[in-house]
């Protein structure tokens, strides 16, 4: 799981390494998030999280 400013960087490192590994991308950026703002992004991932661990 990272954020969307990476999607290049884990591409780039899945061909790199010949692994295409399961992947959850949440909205960039992360720092300066409030909690609550945490929160919503974690609710709006899990389910995708879950089934990438599961599939």
């Amino acid at each position: 799981m990272a954020s969307t400013e990476f999607v290049d960087a884990a591409d780039a490192q899945a061909a790199a390494l010949g692994f295409d590994p399961a992947r959850v991308f949440v909205p960039h950026p992360i720092q300066d998030r409030t909690d609550d703002e945490m929160a919503a992004l974690a609710d709006a991932a899990v389910d995708e999280i879950v089934k990438a661990i599961t599939a």
